[in-house]
């Protein structure tokens, strides 16, 4: 086995075969030592003077994942080093591009970032059609921009529109979508990859110098190109690209996330002043955007989910997964089938759906299907792989067929007493080591457990709506759920495409239980008279991204008040409400699923909704519509409100760690991506002027906002949540 991470293999044919395999890691990143591998190999090249290069990688499901992240966190200290090492890595590309023996990469495998950056230097680029080959440049995701090439080149290819798409959404193709796109010049099974890529290459190698993009432009007989010509090309409409590229991010980013609007002007200023200063422009682009807070804590966050991948959430005893091939579903409706639709699509796994007759399990059974179908008319999957999703989910009205299943998943009525009978009926049917998963939003699994025969078999899985869309699921263990049962879930969770975090059973778990402060005290700000559209407003200008009122009405406003009573009843003045949603209620008013709410939804589809004036004298209060709010104030006196009883439920061991609350929190709930989460916000603005903050709001408001006693440790002593 070769120590070295890049190796040179002469094929029969002539072609040169540059092998990318970083010793002891399971993908390769882009680092330094990688970017000196490449000039060494690439002088062997030269030297030997082969007709053609091939480049692939000696990973199974990874050509190069993108640059090495841990590098950019700990290394990069300036922008001037930022900008430096962006600059050697355009250099090294650059020798790829220029070179006259032609580089064809072949790619298998995640080829993103960096990765993909080397593969557009490179003079054609072939793709396997397995599912694993993705491709993009997720830098934006991170708070960066591409900084070897991407902005450059990417557009210079695709062209403008399809550049702007994948650099402004870090979204991940494969490799069919980038061959319709111009992004790969073809598409074969991973067998015959590094041959078809010879093939290339040699090709290539036999014709003159390819023109770029930007020369085939100019051919108006390519339709596609006439298009470029107005937009590239042509001021105006470049601008009018750009102008409305813009007006997007300003909807969806906002203004706390730099990274998009910085790839905007550099994509712009290259195709106006070309491609070595828009590589220029690119290297000071990346550098300032390196030494952001956001691009910081948005490496935390990234960093906080790889740590999960590896977290199985036992207690330390390493237990090994069970093997599940079949999972019983208890409920068919909009929880029940997504969660059907994620285990059969996306574990692979076989689910056989329980409801109480014919028709509901009809309704759930199409529901799974109008999903797989959705996606494979967008082309996110084939006609066989859709076919083989929906033969693995069976529907029924009683219990055959669950006999075989090694977990039982209930997404039943909210009530203790229901749960409590399908448990019982369940142990009936069902192998003593059959686990039982339930998800409850609210009922704390110690007291579902009850009721059980095997308590160490039962846990609680709490996916979020959309389950298919949503990427969390929060892990609810017991102190008598198992470690098998834990490790087991956790492993299921992960192979339905799910960040999981694992948190202790209480009151609301932790996500439902952070968000019902938040939730509260925007009932109190609408009592106080600030209109319903503002305080929309200011949530969302604080970073999260729906307001709180609109979030009531998709919940059920029936269901928050609900919600609400348990709270307080669980924690006391802390938890005390206006009354407001009680009054809606008793209106008749459950939000968009009975199109009124605070909202009036107008559409058939009920997505079109304007503020309810008369909500106001329901409640009985009169808004004050012609102040002038603070909304950056509002925001954070909700906020803040989130931050405290994410802090809470760390200090009562809801919560094992502030990771899993800063993931739990972002990706369940939407707290500001930007600022890392509750937890790494705290950090940042220091425990003690956050106490300071809460102290003045308790004055104030009284005692919903009471700070932790965690905090006011932590304030004292000065040590970071994350220390």
């Amino acid at each position: 086995m070769s120590t070295r991470a890049v190796t040179l293999d002469i094929r029969d044919d002539g072609v040169g075969v540059i092998v990318i395999d970083i010793p002891g890691k399971s993908q390769n990143t882009l680092g330094q030592a990688l970017e000196e591998e490449f000039v060494r190999v690439r002088a062997e090249v030269e030297r030997l003077n082969l007709k053609a290069v091939v480049i692939t990688s000696g990973k199974e499901g990874s050509f190069i994942a993108g640059a090495d992240i841990e590098m950019i966190k700990n290394d990069i200290t300036s922008e001037a080093q930022a900008y430096e090492g962006s600059r050697r890595v355009q250099r090294a590309f650059d020798e790829f591009e220029d070179s006259k023996i032609p580089y064809v990469a072949a790619i298998h495998g995640a080829c993103l970032g960096g990765g993909l950056e080397l593969a557009l230097a490179c003079r054609g680029r072939v793709a396997s059609d397995h599912r694993k080959t993705k491709l993009g440049v997720p830098e934006v995701q991170l708070g960066l921009l591409p900084g070897a090439g991407g902005t450059q080149r990417l557009p210079r290819l695709v062209g403008v529109e399809a550049g702007l798409d994948l650099l402004l959404t870090g979204k991940q193709i494969d490799g069919r979508r980038a061959k319709k796109i111009g992004l790969v010049d073809d598409v074969v099974p991973r067998a015959i990859l590094v041959d078809a890529a010879a093939k290339l290459a040699l090709k290539l190698a036999e014709e003159a110098p390819a023109k770029s993009f930007a020369d085939r432009l100019n051919d108006f007989a390519d339709p596609k190109a006439l298009r470029e010509l107005a937009l590239a090309k042509n001021p105006a409409g470049r601008n009018i690209v750009f102008s409305q590229a813009e007006k997007t991010l300003e909807k969806k980013a906002g203004p706390h996330y730099p990274a998009p609007y910085e790839i905007l002007e550099v994509v712009k200023y290259g195709l106006e002043k070309g491609l070595e200063k828009g590589l220029e422009r690119e290297a000071k682009g990346f550098a300032k955007l390196a030494m952001t807070d956001v691009s910081r804590r948005l490496i935390d966050v990234f960093f906080a989910q790889t740590a999960l991948k590896k977290d199985d959430g036992t207690r330390g005893t390493n237990v090994a997964p069970r093997e599940v091939k079949n999972i019983g579903i208890l409920g068919s409706g909009i929880m029940g089938h997504g969660i059907a639709y994620v285990t059969v699509g996306r574990a692979g796994i076989a689910v056989r759906m329980k409801d109480r007759d014919d028709a509901s399990i009809a309704r759930g059974l199409a529901a799974v299907d109008e999903i797989v179908q959705g996606r494979l008319k967008k082309k996110r999957m084939s006609k066989r792989e859709a076919d083989q999703q929906l033969m693995r989910l069976s529907g029924t009205t009683d219990y055959s067929g669950f006999a075989q299943c090694e977990m039982v998943i209930e997404a039943v009525y909210e009530d203790l007493g229901v749960k409590h009978a399908v448990l019982k009926e369940v142990e009936a049917v069902c192998a003593p080591n059959t686990i039982f998963a339930s998800n409850t939003s609210s009922i704390p699994i110690t007291k579902i457990a009850e009721g059980a025969a095997r308590p160490e078999n039962v846990i609680g899985m709490h996916y979020f709506s959309p389950v298919h869309k949503m990427p969390l699921l929060e892990v609810i263990r017991t102190k008598h759920t198992s470690d098998e049962a834990i490790a087991t879930t956790v492993d299921i969770g992960r192979k339905q495409g799910k960040t999981v975090i694992v948190v202790n059973d209480g009151t609301g778990f932790y996500t439902s239980r952070i968000l019902g402060p938040y939730m509260n005290e925007a009932a109190w700000l609408l009592s106080e008279g600030v209109p319903v559209e503002v305080i929309d407003r200011a949530a969302k200008a604080w970073g999260f991204p729906v307001g709180p009122i609109t979030l009531l009405d998709e919940v059920g406003i029936d269901t928050a008040a609900k919600v609400s009573k348990v709270a307080l009843e669980a924690f006391g003045d802390r938890m005390d409400t206006p009354g407001n949603l009680d009054r809606l209620v008793a209106d008749g008013r459950t939000g968009r699923k009975g199109k009124k709410g605070f909202y009036v939804y107008s559409d058939k589809k009920g997505k079109k909704k304007e503020v309810d004036a008369s909500v106001y004298d329901v409640i009985g209060v009169k808004p004050n519509e012609k102040k002038s709010y603070d909304e950056k104030a509002l925001g954070e006196r909700m906020g803040l409100q989130m931050v405290a009883e994410a802090i809470r439920c760390y200090e009562e061991e809801v919560l094992r760690h502030p990771r899993d609350g800063d993931i739990g929190a972002i990706f369940g709930l939407g707290f500001p991506p930007f600022t890392g989460g509750p937890f790494r916000y705290a950090d940042a603005l220091g425990p003690a002027e956050l106490l300071r903050r809460l102290r003045v709001l308790e004055e104030q408001h009284g005692k919903r906002f009471a700070p932790p006693a965690l905090l006011v440790e932590r304030a004292k002593s000065g040590r970071r949540f994350h220390d």
